[in-house]
């Protein structure tokens, strides 16, 4: 007996529902509570909440976030937006390397799924902390069309900006809180420009945002005195010789990025060769790497030998004097499907995490942010520049160069600062509320090296005074 239209018309609307909700995109809900984690022993001691929010509805780019609400008052306490570098390194490894309440026991790890543990030197002591996975294709962001993935400098800032809109939208109770722009290394080039976007809207009356300032960690801003600071950063720290340094420095006549002569180029040659097995983000570190040789193997670099032992994934063995290890437990971790369940994370939309994605289809399409720098700090927003000390990734020689091409005026000129009666760094306080710190002993980035300092670096500028 043929259907009647009304049962028909029942069918497919079943038939919709399914589709629609049941789709690899609407397994999850945007935004999940999370009250334990795999790997964590017990409840979580702090409130922490993940979700996706659509920043480009045309293309179907969705940005993934970790919110971790202040441990000691979330209503009070300033939000930070934390971006990670790169550009491509997720949210996730600023959570838990850097600035967040959690970090991987690399001593304890034997097999399997890594043991997470509580970090009490965290941002969330004294501020809410906001982690975004950007731009699209980093951690566990996404577009749901190949377009949506081409992505720029620029086109995350614009992206940040919706992405501020739609989570203040879902989350009205800190609308009022001060906002402050966050994060590090390559990130500092999108912080200060996404800062001076809001600044700027806020001035024609849009006063969604409650901005108070920006801190940047270890910034790449653009410009040739990122890396070509590595020369005078390396003689300072004997890594080169009187000899060597001097030479370099009259061929290339203090321009290191780009050689003006067959000499200079090839004193750089010679530099770079002398500190060629040099750990970039820390001097005093070992250098390792990991390669993938085989399917399921790891290749760990445990001597000069340049041999590689071969290491099936998920075993015991990892070398605890080697930082990579530790970002190894991560992909571990991240990669785990009861780990991604718990997350929320939706399915068939990242088949592989990394920790930092480096095959972005990027376009770095803001050559220098240090107008951006001078622009926002002009306007009297706050701004706190830090570096650590033994970076040779970012150096802080590079980042003292273009605060002084702002040419503002030194209010505080270089002193030390402290932790515990102990030196920490050394800091100078210049016109248009720009502060600089160094932290003594750490490296690329500061917090993943001295989270006690750098906590109490942040309570001190958050208060308004001089670390």
């Amino acid at each position: 007996m043929a259907e009647s239209k009304e049962t028909n018309n029942m069918r497919l609307l079943v038939s919709f529902v399914l589709v629609f909700f049941c789709s690899p995109w609407q397994l999850v809900s945007a935004q999940k509570r999370i009250t334990t984690l795999p790997g964590f022993d017990g409840l979580l001691p702090f409130y922490l909440e993940t979700g996706y929010l659509t920043v480009d509805e045309e293309k179907g780019v969705e940005f993934f976030y970790y919110f971790i609400e202040s441990e000691r008052n979330p209503v009070e306490d300033p939000l930070i937006l934390w971006l990670t570098g790169g550009p491509g390194c997720s949210a996730f490894s600023g959570l838990v390397f850097e600035i967040g309440p959690l970090s991987f026991d690399l001593q304890g790890y034997r097999d399997g799924l890594p043991s997470l543990f509580y970090k009490a030197e965290s941002w969330t002591q004294v501020s809410n902390v906001l982690f975004v996975d950007s731009p699209v294709g980093t951690g566990f962001s996404y577009s749901r069309t190949e377009e949506g993935f081409q992505t720029s400098d620029s086109q995350t800032v614009s992206h940040l900006v919706t992405f501020l809109h739609k989570w203040l939208d879902k989350h009205p109770k800190f609308e009022l809180s001060s906002l402050y722009i966050g994060g590090d290394s390559y990130s500092g080039k999108i912080i200060p420009v996404l800062t001076l976007e809001i600044a700027t809207a806020k001035e024609f009356n849009n006063a969604r945002f409650n901005l108070k300032g920006y801190l940047a960690g270890n910034p790449v801003t653009g410009t040739t005195s990122d890396f070509a600071s590595r020369v005078p950063f390396s003689y300072g720290k004997g890594l080169i010789s009187d000899e060597l340094y001097e030479s370099t420095k009259k061929s290339c006549g203090g321009e290191y990025s780009n050689p003006s002569n067959v000499q200079c180029a090839n004193y750089l040659d010679t530099v770079k060769e002398v500190t060629k097995d040099i750990r970039l983000a820390h001097i005093l570190e070992p250098t390792c790497e990991f390669h993938s040789p085989s399917p399921g193997q790891i290749g760990i670099e445990r001597d000069e030998s340049g041999c590689y032992d071969e290491v099936p994934l998920f075993i015991s063995g990892l070398p605890l004097e080697c930082r990579e290890s530790w970002y190894l437990l991560s992909t571990f971790w991240a990669n785990n499907d009861t780990v991604r369940y718990t997350l929320g994370i939706r399915k068939e939309t990242v088949a592989d995490w990394h920790r930092c994605n480096f095959d972005l289809p990027y376009a770095y399409d803001i050559p220098s942010a240090v107008p951006y720098h001078l622009n926002v700090t002009n306007k009297g927003y706050p701004a706190l520049i830090y570096s650590g000390d033994h970076d040779l990734d970012v150096p802080y020689v590079g980042t003292q160069e273009w605060i002084r091409s702002l040419n503002l005026l030194i209010l505080d000129d270089w002193k030390p600062w402290y932790v515990g009666g102990q030196v920490a760094g050394f800091t100078r306080r210049y016109s248009n509320n720009l502060t600089f710190a160094t932290v003594k002993g750490a490296g690329h980035t500061a917090p993943e090296y001295k989270p006690k300092e750098c906590l109490e670096m942040l309570r001190r500028w958050l208060s308004g005074a001089s670390p």
